[in-house]
């Protein structure tokens, strides 16, 4: 018989990750969980915190940047941070840390869940609620499978050519089917701001990059905040192509908060 072995798990690998992660990266992920902790302690805070379709309006416009950072559960948050972070860690080290910031304080978070919140009150005239990170991985995958694709167009499913970036949008589908309680529309709503950015449609959200290196100089952010990007020590370059033939790794979902949904399983 022939004898394998499974793969070990490494704790100095896992460490030495970790420790590399850049600075954006590594505050969200603190965010997440401290909203997490919140979440045991204070009754109210989910309710405060998750994207309530019905109960957004200019004092609750907050929610449309809370909601990801918000999960059911500490499965939800754990699986959400786990699919989150390798996506999160390539962004920031092509985009930069202060880029990165912006949008996942701002657009990343005001896009999906306001498109979310028009579709849901106007057009399915319904009060879903949702929250998790899951709608910042979709919108990860979105624009990691634009990459994929301009390096190559399609992968095979048996006897069938499968454009590349339609990858996400079919995980999203089985997720749906096969996780209960996760939202295919606030998945969809991540999607769809992902292939913008991919595409190049909203790169305008993020400020000049003479703004940045002018802030960043006047700050002096490189050196006093350790595991800073620059704008300038970007890998590939603030919008180049990242060369990649990988598919664009499977994550979790958008989920529910009583009789609504979350994002995640």
């Amino acid at each position: 018989m022939p004898s394998f072995s499974l793969p070990q798990f490494d704790a100095r690998r896992v460490r030495s990750y970790l420790f590399r992660l850049p600075l954006c990266t590594r505050a969200l992920l603190v965010v997440i969980v401290a909203f997490w902790i919140a979440s045991l302690r204070l009754n109210w805070f989910q309710q405060w915190a998750a994207l309530i379709p019905n109960e957004m309006n200019l004092g609750t416009m907050y929610r449309l940047n809370t909601f990801p950072l918000l999960h059911v559960g500490f499965i939800h948050m754990i699986v959400n941070i786990f699919a989150l972070t390798p996506l999160l860690e390539r962004f920031e080290a092509e985009n930069g840390s202060l880029p990165t910031l912006l949008l996942f304080t701002g657009p990343f978070g005001l896009l999906p869940g306001g498109s979310y919140t028009l579709i849901e009150r106007f057009i399915f005239r319904s009060n879903t609620a949702v929250q998790g990170a899951s709608v910042w991985v979709f919108l990860l995958l979105a624009s990691e499978s634009i990459k994929t694709y301009k390096q190559n167009p399609n992968f095979a499913l048996g006897p069938y050519n499968i454009p590349t970036w339609t990858a996400p949008l079919i995980l999203n589908l089985f997720v749906a089917v096969l996780v209960p309680n996760t939202s295919f529309l606030g998945h969809l709503c991540g999607l769809a701001v992902g292939y913008l950015w991919g595409l190049g449609y909203v790169k305008f959200l993020v400020p000049n990059e003479k703004i940045l290196r002018w802030i960043e100089g006047k700050l002096n952010l490189l050196g006093r905040l350790p595991h800073y990007v620059s704008v300038d020590q970007k890998t590939y370059g603030r919008y180049g192509v990242l060369p990649t033939t990988a598919e664009p790794r499977p994550g979790p979902t958008l989920a529910s908060l009583g009789s609504t949904q979350r994002l995640g399983p």
